[in-house]
């Protein structure tokens, strides 16, 4: 997961309606971006591993960053150092444990979960009514995909739902690194460690499973896809879109990521598990929307 450059509402505001539509094509393409770039790491996971592919993802996210931000690190001081440092193991945190997820719930499983990181940090900063609403339905959906049966993987949800804590500590590390750090500075700095963290984990998984070409292009397809792509089409589209509507669209991340997960790696979803899915993203979508007349008051 990447974090979009800021955008003025003022911007958005003055969007023309064929604007619009190339905004929301741009966030669409950024979704299906995403999780096509997710299944494809998914194909190399039986060469190399989930922890092979994250390092491999890792270490491409660390050239885009660094390479976008620029981080002028010998001028950090300490008070911006230390959310860099925790930003940094966030983000090797949480793509381990959403890959390790997926390989063993499935692709969109593994993502709605996630996906609650968030949609925590939006619900716990409300005090209104319709977001207490938003919250129980959530809740009740997470009861249904996490319910016992035969074949649940409890690490795995387990895992799931740690990448959603990851998320959203993500999200409150970004803020705080925003405030203190100009452009992508702190974001390229937190990749590049984090890209420093798994070399020694490359070398233990790659010293172990020699890795085959092909294993190699999807973990890089995966950095590109789930990487590069979805922080510069971000960076557009927030130009052209309200933030409140490019709110909405990231509810396109579980249902896109279900359909590629059943259409490239047949991953198949029973109903119930569509339907918790549709509610969770039923309640971002009205948590997102019923945000933007507070935020134009």
């Amino acid at each position: 997961m990447t974090t979009p450059a800021p955008v003025h509402e003022a911007t958005a505001g003055r969007s023309t309606a064929p604007v619009r539509l190339s905004g929301v094509a741009m966030m669409l393409t950024s979704a299906l971006s995403n999780q096509l770039g997710a299944a494809t790491g998914a194909l190399a996971f039986g060469s190399i591993g989930p922890a092979g592919v994250v390092a491999v993802r890792q270490w491409v996210a660390a050239v885009v960053l660094v390479a976008v931000g620029r981080p002028r690190v010998r001028t950090f001081t300490w008070r911006q150092w230390w959310p860099v440092l925790s930003l940094a193991v966030v983000f090797a945190t949480m793509n381990l444990t959403l890959y390790t997820a997926i390989d063993r719930v499935g692709l969109g499983l593994a993502v709605t979960l996630e996906f609650l990181g968030p949609l925590s940090v939006a619900l716990a900063t409300s005090r209104r009514a319709v977001d207490l609403v938003c919250a129980l339905v959530a809740g009740s959906a997470v009861l249904v995909l996490l319910r016992p049966k035969p074949t649940a993987d409890y690490l795995g949800l387990g895992l799931g739902l740690t990448a959603a804590a990851c998320w959203a500590a993500y999200i409150l590390l970004n803020r705080l690194i925003g405030a203190r750090l100009p452009g992508a500075q702190g974001s390229g700095a937190a990749a590049v460690l984090s890209g420093l963290l798994y070399v020694p984990v490359g070398v233990l998984v790659f010293a172990r499973h020699t890795p085959s070409p092909r294993a190699l292009g999807c973990a890089a397809a995966a950095g590109v896809l789930s990487s590069a792509v979805p922080f510069l089409v971000d960076m557009l589209a927030l130009r052209k879109v309200p933030t409140q509507i490019f709110g909405v669209f990231m509810s396109a991340h579980p249902v896109m990521a279900a359909l590629v997960g059943w259409i490239i790696l047949g991953q198949r979803l029973p109903v119930v598990d569509w339907l918790a899915i549709a509610a969770i993203v039923a309640a971002n979508s009205a948590t997102a929307i019923a945000t933007a007349p507070r935020r134009q008051r």
